[in-house]
Order: C-alpha cells, then sequence, then structure tokens
C-alpha cells in the first residue's frame, strides 16, 4: 500500500509541471532511451529519445522485488513500459530491446500490461550506474506475480537498456 502511495504522489507532483501526454520535447540532457520503427511520436529523425529527466517526468510506478541478480530485496522506480509505449504510439507487436553491449531481447508487446514491467531507472532510490545495470532496466515484479517467475520472463529483464525497436 505504501509503494502505491509513492506512486500517487509522485504523479500528483508532475501533473503540475504541465507534462502532458502528447508533448514530446527534444532532450536536453545525455540521450538514455531510443524508441524507434512502429511509433507515432517522434523528437527525432524516425524515434523518440528521453533523456533521464524526461523519463522521470512521467507517472512513476514503484515495487519491492527479490530478482535474481542481486541479493535481498530491492525497490525499483521507473515508468511502466505499458505507459511509455502509450506514449510514444506504438503500433506494434514485438519489442527488440537493446542494451549498451548490443545484447538484445525479444519482448511480446502483450508483456506491457498495467501492473507489469516498468523501465527502472532508481534501484532502491538511487539511479543505476552502468556497473549497477543501469541507467535503464526492464524488470518485472516478480515477487508479485507467480508467472513473473519463469525463465522466460527473466531473459526478458534486460538491464543496461539504451534502445527499444517496434516492430509490427
Amino acid at each position: 500500500m505504501k509503494i502505491l502511495k509513492i506512486a500517487a504522489l509522485t504523479f500528483m507532483a508532475i501533473a503540475p509541471l504541465g507534462v502532458a501526454a502528447d508533448d514530446l520535447d527534444t532532450p536536453t540532457g545525455e540521450v538514455i532511451l531510443t524508441v524507434s520503427g512502429a511509433i507515432t511520436k517522434q523528437n527525432t529523425d524516425e524515434a523518440a529519445a528521453f533523456d533521464f529527466d524526461m523519463l522521470a517526468a512521467m507517472p512513476a510506478e514503484s515495487f519491492e522485488t527479490t530478482t535474481i541478480w542481486t541479493e535481498g530485496s530491492q525497490s525499483f522506480t521507473g515508468v511502466s513500459l505499458n505507459a511509455l509505449l502509450d506514449f510514444v504510439g506504438v503500433d506494434g507487436k514485438l519489442l527488440f530491446a537493446s542494451a549498451i553491449n548490443d545484447y538484445q531481447v525479444e519482448i511480446p508487446i502483450t508483456d506491457a500490461t498495467d501492473g507489469g514491467p516498468i523501465v527502472a531507472y532508481l534501484r532502491n532510490g538511487e539511479p543505476m550506474s552502468v556497473r549497477n545495470k543501469g541507467p535503464l532496466w526492464i524488470v518485472y515484479p516478480y515477487d508479485l506475480n507467480k508467472d513473473y517467475q519463469s525463465e522466460t520472463i527473466y531473459s526478458r529483464s534486460i538491464w543496461q537498456l539504451d534502445r527499444i525497436e517496434v516492430v509490427q
């Protein structure tokens, strides 16, 4: 319950800043995520580029979960994959998510549901360095849904995320 309150308070704090669902500003900081392919909103040639502040300005979701890559329960905060895809106007069925080192995973659009994975930019309240699986990590709420405790879902949990390509 506490986590949901934090997410709601984060959204309420962001809403007055004038971040409308149809605004896609140009990044002013270092681009940490590029979404391309079958999308309707772009702020660069054929892509939507986001810096940290742009992602942090979107409604945030938080949850605590254990992972197979970390010790103990971890708190993750980020934008839901569902909200991010809605924001850029996705018209596809599959995501190719890529990491800084070019590691790539396929994620079906059907994974992007309410209560599903987030594109985490904070772990335990702190931004994640590249060395600590950052700056972005697609994380599922593994402990909140037994369906997320499978090799298939673990393989989709890409860290050091920097690109998402949406394909038909």
